[in-house]
């Protein structure tokens, strides 16, 4: 099996089964998303205890792209810092954008979120992959 297939999976994956997507019942934040271009809307659930993001989930709808994208992020922060999480936020904008593209410095802080790093050649997909990741900045920065 090729990157392209193993990418293609995780994205497929995350999309149709999340297991992130669900409330979250002792949410401790939440933050809307929306991306009026296309109608893509989440929201972003998080339980955070000091420092640490104990639980990360969402509910919400929108195309493959965005909600793989938000499941993704949720099983990659789970468990981080809340600066780490700031980390992952700057560099997997970055990768979108095609500002970042030490690919090993990418795997080792987004992990399976690489899988969405082609979407940078798609324009028109590109506020849906990064729809998440600008909703868990903005959280955070609250």
């Amino acid at each position: 099996m090729d990157l392209k297939q193993i990418y293609s999976s995780i994205i497929m994956e995350h999309s149709n089964n999340s297991e992130h997507k669900h409330e979250l019942e002792h949410a401790t934040h939440n933050e809307r998303g929306h991306n009026p271009s296309c109608g893509d809307d989440i929201q972003l659930h998080l339980n955070i205890d000091g420092d640490i993001i104990k639980e990360a989930a969402f509910t919400g709808h929108g195309c493959a792209i965005s909600q793989a994208s938000t499941s993704l992020l949720c099983e990659l922060i789970e468990g981080k810092t809340i600066e780490e999480a700031r980390l992952a936020c700057q560099k997997f904008i970055g990768m979108i954008t095609g500002d970042e593209d030490d690919m090993d410095e990418l795997e080792d802080i987004l992990g399976d979120a690489v899988a969405l790093q082609n979407i940078s050649v798609m324009p028109q997909r590109v506020k849906c992959a990064v729809l998440a990741w600008h909703t868990l900045s903005d959280m955070l920065e609250k």
